[in-house]
């Protein structure tokens, strides 16, 4: 069989997808990995194929974008402004930047690349004649060439979002496109409604809305390449707590977001021992920590997470699930909505805290990883969602799965 994998422009959103990736390479299949030139270091440090053909978005961008849009609706919590989209600063004004003059001036730019990267996916999917086409929720490319070839989709979860969220969320994980969009490929429409798999990597608990057939799969954690220390293997002689923090949460959100030194702070005052894992930047940017702390450069999470107690993340999805699949007691600190759902939803369960960002200083901090470490019901039920993860099909077992789905598409 061949499998189509087409990606969006960040690692966090196709990395759950590499374990099915080697499940179906192992089983003797071949994947292909449409993804924009951006992407394709990434990609080829997993062991898969990239093929670099799509016009990558630049997913800071949208998100500075997003934020700012919300910002003028009156939809933005935090006590300072959102960055420009463009400049990276922190607006004086909400107006300053015209949405309506950006659209005008650079609507068919954008419309340009997003017709440039559907032909490209469509001619590989003509090409390389897959049986099945798998994609992350942002990748309509996936779906267009699926649909142009007359091949099943199927959308691949990253976390706890789905692809049918309830309007009051203002989440909408799987683009959508104006009527005639997709006319050129003799494609209707696609869209949240035109979904009909979802590869779900999620515990019952934490099971993503959508209306698609659900394929569910144990979430294996691929954090990118790197090693550990032999010391995280040993025994902690205190409660170890990890402080690990998103790369792109200041980018998106700005200087007042990075929240890694409060959080050192916080964690640092309590008997536990702390790991930090951040990259040399953050690091930096976080200045001296506290004696006793111990920091690692760009460790994989998952390679750290067994040994503790807790984790303090950003609440990205790759934080999240690799903190469930580890059975590791969370706590999220979220500037993004899918970020504040994500945290939500786990403390929904009992296995973790979530406080919105701006809420977040050193003492509430400290009072929800005391509570965290101290208490018995977040490990409990932490616990239970990793219980339910494993009795969840691997990727190796979902292969067959697939196999059929592709069999039954032709």
């Amino acid at each position: 069989m061949r499998v189509m994998f087409a990606v969006s422009g960040w690692p966090g959103h196709y990395y759950p997808m590499v374990p099915l990736g080697w499940a179906l390479q192992a089983a003797g299949h071949e994947v292909r990995v449409a993804c924009a030139p951006s992407q394709t270091a990434a990609l080829m440090a997993t062991g898969l194929t990239p093929v670099p053909v799509l016009d990558g978005m630049d997913m800071v961008f949208l998100s500075r974008l997003r934020y700012l849009w919300d910002a003028q609706a009156g939809n933005w919590p935090y006590p300072w402004r959102p960055l420009h989209p463009l400049t990276g600063q922190e607006v004086e004004d909400l107006r300053e930047f015209d949405f309506d003059r950006y659209v005008s001036e650079h609507t068919g730019q954008t419309f340009g690349a997003l017709v440039r990267s559907f032909d490209a996916a469509v001619r590989l999917a003509r090409s390389f004649r897959p049986d099945l086409v798998v994609h992350d929720p942002l990748a309509t490319e996936g779906a267009l060439a699926a649909a142009a070839t007359g091949v099943p989709a199927a959308v691949h979860l990253w976390g706890p979002a789905g692809t049918h969220e309830a309007p009051e969320h203002g989440l909408s994980l799987v683009p959508e496109y104006p009527p005639g969009t997709f006319a050129k490929w003799k494609v209707r429409e696609l869209g949240a409604k035109t979904v009909r798999h979802v590869i779900d990597p999620c515990p019952t608990e934490l099971a993503p809305p959508t209306e698609a057939h659900r394929l569910p799969v144990r979430f294996v954690p691929y954090n990118g390449p790197g090693g550990a220390p032999d010391w995280v293997l040993d025994p902690a002689e205190k409660p170890r707590v990890c402080v690990v923090w998103g790369t792109s949460t200041t980018r998106m959100s700005g200087p007042r977001s990075f929240l890694l030194p409060a959080v050192i702070e916080a964690v640092a005052g309590l008997d536990v021992e702390v790991v930090v894992t951040a990259t040399a930047e953050d690091l930096a940017a976080a200045g001296p920590v506290p004696d006793g702390v111990r920091v690692l450069e760009r460790c994989p999470l998952h390679l750290v997470l067994p040994g503790c107690a807790a984790v303090v993340h950003h609440g990205g999805a790759g934080c999240t699930m690799t903190a469930v699949q580890t059975g590791t007691p969370q706590l999220a600190l979220t500037f993004a909505i899918e970020q504040a759902l994500n945290g939500e939803r786990v403390a929904a369960t009992g296995a973790g805290a979530h406080l919105p960002g701006h809420l977040a200083d050193v003492p509430a901090i400290r009072a929800a990883v005391a509570a965290l470490v101290e208490k018995p019901g977040p490990a409990e039920a932490a616990a239970r969602l990793r219980a339910d993860l494993a009795g969840r099909p691997t990727p190796a077992e979902l292969v067959d799965t697939l196999v059929d789905l592709a069999a039954g598409g032709r």
